[in-house]
């Protein structure tokens, strides 16, 4: 019995026109997201198999191939609810997001250099990957990771509440090869209060990553 499954989408495929396409929305969850949901589940088929057998000669391939369909489906799955046809902007106090205003402040300096940052990130992930604004529970602030594939260059722990696409299905069917002019338009399509609640969520269950 399959274990993950692929979310529906929170809007239809239009709804995030003109900047995102709605064919582009379309192929990207149905076939890109189903693509990682599939591969988790047939992964973990594979592992219980080798678990079954004792056999494990394919052990690290088999757990490189669950880190990379699982945390693609994660991402996503993240993604759809990260944006909306009514977002942009930046968050602030009287839209009810004021806390996430201000991690954002005292992490970053402002939501300027916070913006550029994740932006200069996004846009130059070398080969496929993504940019993640993510809740770090140690120091209880916010960071900036450039996830190489899915899941490379992640700092442990850390719990990711903002994530931009950079892959070439996100965006090249509309922008061709200007991953750049993709990332600077994602901004208009934030879903500030998605963001905001999945920020208070990270912080209230952060300080459970270490039993002193």
């Amino acid at each position: 019995m399959a274990i993950y499954t692929l979310p529906e989408l929170p809007y239809d495929y239009a709804a995030l026109q003109p900047v995102i396409d709605a064919k582009i929305i379309e192929l990207h969850h149905d076939k890109h997201h189903a693509a990682y949901v599939k591969g988790a589940n047939d992964t973990l088929e594979q592992l219980a198999e080798a678990r079954d057998k004792d056999q494990w000669g394919a052990i690290n391939g088999l757990e490189k191939n669950l880190a990379f369909h699982l945390s693609g489906h994660i991402l996503h799955s993240i993604y759809w609810q990260n944006m909306t046809g009514d977002g942009g902007g930046e968050p602030l106090d009287k839209d009810g997001v004021g806390e996430l205003a201000d991690a954002i402040a005292q992490s970053f300096g402002s939501f300027a250099k916070f913006k550029a940052q994740l932006t200069k990130a996004s846009a130059t992930t070398q080969g496929s990957g993504w940019g993640v604004l993510a809740y770090e529970p140690i120091s209880g602030r916010l960071i900036v990771e450039q996830v190489y594939d899915h899941q490379g260059n992640v700092g442990q722990g850390s719990v990711p509440i903002l994530v931009f696409d950079a892959w070439e299905h996100a965006f090249y069917l509309q922008y061709k090869n200007q991953k750049v002019d993709f990332i600077e338009a994602m901004w208009q399509v934030v879903n500030w209060q998605d963001v905001a609640r999945r920020y208070a969520s990270a912080k209230e269950r952060g300080n459970l990553l270490l039993v002193p």
